[in-house]
């Protein structure tokens, strides 16, 4: 987990939806969302109230936007460690290639969970500080 070249080659995958992202400026996620965008990624919100962001529209849960927009290459978390499992087991069964969980969300459970399923496991590191 978090070697250099899964880092590297999970930073290169176009579509990413992002767990927490909402319409609030004062958010990490909103910014790290907008840095995804103009390192040429597709950024979906995964937010309850499915919300318009940065041009792309939210959906409430993995599975809808999975509908909507296809299989998601990366699902990057930005929650509560305690919530954090529920949408690694959810990035699973969507099929995406890769879960990304923000700084200081660590639940290594849910990380072996993930490594289990054949899926690359990114935890407690941020894209935007890795693509900088």
């Amino acid at each position: 987990m978090n070697t250099p070249e899964e880092i590297r080659s999970t930073l290169t995958m176009p579509l990413w939806f992002i767990v927490g992202l909402g319409d609030n400026p004062d958010r990490d996620a909103y910014w790290v969302a907008q840095t995804l965008q103009q390192h040429g990624r597709r950024v979906i919100p995964i937010y309850p109230r499915a919300e318009i962001v940065h041009g792309e529209q939210g959906y409430a849960t993995i599975a809808d936007a999975a509908a909507a927009v296809g299989t998601p290459d990366v699902v990057d978390v930005f929650v509560r460690a305690d919530r954090a499992g529920r949408f690694a087991d959810e990035a699973i069964a969507a099929g995406a290639k890769a879960v990304w969980f923000q700084f200081g969300v660590i639940d290594h459970d849910a990380a072996a969970r993930v490594e289990a399923a054949g899926v690359t496991m990114i935890m407690d590191r941020c894209p935007k500080v890795e693509l900088a």
